[in-house]
């Protein structure tokens, strides 16, 4: 039968693109099914200083550069989000809302998608108060005070871009000490605009007028609420692999990570995976281009068999 494609990517963070990149170079007739915005995480990330040639660049530049990179040899980009995926055992079927698209096979590049604040009314807050990417929404708390609750390389990084903006940056964190990388932690604690309040977690949202007004904390050692005023609040308390339209496949671990073996293959002849959606150890931005590579190469192989 007439396929629509050789392979199709889904997904456009740095793993996709690598992935089409290669895989165009391959001659290989290539689709990349976006849900969202191309660049994923990249988009949502102010500075990066750790890509391999590039000492310092916005994160939002370097998805440009890789989406146009992406594009030379010959990759086409729909947008849609992917409800399911059907194997027909010598041939996918791609299956989006509005449409079916027919491949050789699948690459899963979708990474994962930032867990929600679990307090009340921290949904209807998202936008008055609330947000998941200081990038986007930092602009908005200009001169004012502002929370980013976590420890990790995200929370930091965008606490020290916060304090470009805002009078005051404090982090909340649930342990005694940070996971992210010394030098960012370095960068944190030597910046006078942050506060670093340890061994608490959210209590519960305080509001005036609909809107964001403050944050009451709890002590993990001692259960004492206090309050923190602010009129932002940024969370970054972790993430989940981007797979529910996978769960009919025998390819996921317990937490919804996709297995992958070295060529980033699943169990299932003709899905491969590649970047933070698969279950590893480093989830950075040269990681998932590598993924991606190998992921492309892996297809060409399989199809020259």
């Amino acid at each position: 039968m007439n396929l629509d494609y050789d392979v199709i990517i889904i997904g456009s963070g740095p793993a996709g693109l690598a992935a089409a990149i290669y895989a165009t170079r391959a001659n290989l007739k290539t689709l990349i099914i976006e849900a969202e915005a191309p660049g994923g995480k990249l988009l949502k990330t102010y500075e990066i200083e750790n890509y391999p040639g590039i000492s310092k660049i916005a994160g939002v530049d370097l998805a440009m550069q890789m989406m146009e990179h992406s594009s030379l040899f010959g990759a086409k980009t729909e947008y849609g989000a992917v409800n399911n995926i059907e194997d027909h055992k010598d041939y996918k079927k791609v299956v989006l809302a509005n449409k079916e698209l027919t491949c050789k096979a699948v690459i899963v590049a979708t990474g994962t998608k930032e867990r929600m604040l679990d307090l009340p009314h921290a949904n209807e807050l998202i936008g008055k108060g609330i947000s998941y990417c200081a990038v986007c929404d930092g602009a908005f708390y200009k001169n004012k005070e502002v929370v980013v609750i976590g420890g990790g390389n995200s929370a930091l990084e965008e606490a020290i871009y916060l304090t470009k903006l805002v009078d005051k940056v404090t982090i909340i964190i649930r342990r005694d000490q940070f996971r992210a990388d010394d030098l960012v932690v370095d960068h944190v604690k030597e910046n006078p605009k942050i506060e670093i309040i340890t061994k608490s977690v959210p209590h519960n949202i305080v509001t005036n007028d609909g809107k964001v007004a403050g944050l009451e904390i709890k002590n993990v050692d001692t259960d004492e609420i206090s309050l923190v005023k602010c009129e932002g609040i940024f969370p970054y308390i972790g993430a989940d692999p981007a797979t529910s339209f996978l769960k009919d496949f025998n390819i996921l671990d317990e937490n919804g990570y996709i297995i992958v073996n070295e060529n980033m293959e699943t169990a299932v002849e003709g899905i491969y995976a590649a970047g933070d959606v698969t279950k590893k150890q480093l989830r950075q931005v040269v990681t998932a281009t590598n993924d991606g590579a190998i992921a492309a190469n892996s297809v060409s192989r399989y199809l020259n068999k």
